[in-house]
């Protein structure tokens, strides 16, 4: 199988970057979904079967950030390195202004994790979208990654379960057409690791279960990301995706971050407390090189990055596995 415009180069590098062709909205059909589900397109513009990764955005109180119009430092350089990008927006966006009294408002949860099966369901509508990916798309190698929410909606499409606090059911939302994935500054377990208020407002999330979350995954935590508005653990509970689930798992803990991991969900966004550009690239550098590795067994991206974080006189951050 062609790894297209990808080759890994030496110092942790990656190769030279292809051309982006960045197309959006495309909208696909949701019958029973309040609107169409639109997303955003992103892939090199040379190269034939892309590997795909589904990229979930978080919750955010911006307007646009939270929707197919962010996340572009992961975006571009994921493209650029012979990925195609599909990026929708969640129900949860702002930009939508839906009703606030809508039952599954504001985080909508299971309907986040049906978008992302309604993407690997219509690839035939993107193609035809998007006509230079006809033909070029690896259906066979699909890796979903996802910030903050999204890494919880991620997290259940790799194999995370919880109970539906509506009605009391196990929800196994697990998506068998997903190698792996990637979760940035994921929610981590429920019960009394959540504060008073989140256990009350967001009981969802009482009940996360890692146990059976086996799909491969690196989960990417800050260590200054305390996320004191939901949980008592501090940055500890961003890593209860990798300390909780079964292996393959891969945690990188970057030095100095917090929950924007250096500002991930946008160039010179306001929101984010821990702006740093080099972390940034670094997290996109080694999310890309791990999703490489795991869709294309034997390739050595994932441990050159690994190595050259390892070797540098001023690490960004440190990685472990199991």
């Amino acid at each position: 199988m062609s790894q297209s415009t990808y080759t890994a180069d030496t110092a942790g590098t990656a190769g030279t970057p292809a051309p982006v062709l960045s197309v959006g909205p495309v909208v696909l059909p949701a019958p029973g979904r309040t609107v169409d589900l639109q997303v955003r397109v992103s892939a090199p513009m040379t190269g034939g079967d892309l590997p795909i990764i589904l990229l979930s955005h978080g919750q955010g109180y911006s307007n646009h950030l939270s929707s197919l119009n962010g996340y572009a430092p992961l975006v571009n350089h994921w493209a650029a390195q012979g990925f195609v990008v599909i990026q929708p927006t969640h129900l949860s966006s702002r930009t939508l202004r839906l009703d606030p009294g809508d039952p599954e408002a504001p985080l909508y949860w299971r309907s986040r994790a049906e978008d992302m099966k309604r993407i690997l369901d219509q690839f035939d509508v993107i193609e035809a979208a998007v006509p230079r990916l006809r033909g070029s798309l690896d259906r066979s190698r699909v890796a979903v990654a996802g910030h903050s929410m999204g890494g919880h909606t991620a997290s259940l499409l790799l194999g995370a379960r919880l109970t539906d606090p509506h009605d009391g059911t196990e929800v196994n939302l697990a998506e068998p057409r997903i190698s792996a994935g990637v979760l940035l500054a994921a929610p981590g377990r429920g019960g009394d690791a959540l504060n008073e208020s989140t256990a009350k407002a967001m009981p969802v999330f009482l009940t996360t279960d890692f146990s059976e979350m086996a799909t491969p995954a690196l989960v990417v935590a800050g260590d200054r990301d305390d996320s004191a508005h939901l949980t008592v653990l501090g940055p500890e509970w961003h890593t209860d995706p990798y300390h909780l689930s079964p292996g393959p798992k891969s945690l990188l803990t970057l030095f100095g971050a917090e929950h924007g991991l250096g500002g991930i969900s946008g160039y010179d966004v306001a929101e984010t407390t821990d702006e740093n550009p080099e972390r940034v690239a670094a997290v996109a550098r080694l999310t890309g090189a791990y999703l490489r590795t795991q869709l294309y067994p034997g390739d050595s991206a994932w441990q050159t990055e690994c190595d050259a974080l390892a070797a540098g006189p001023d690490p960004v951050g440190r990685v472990t596995s199991k």
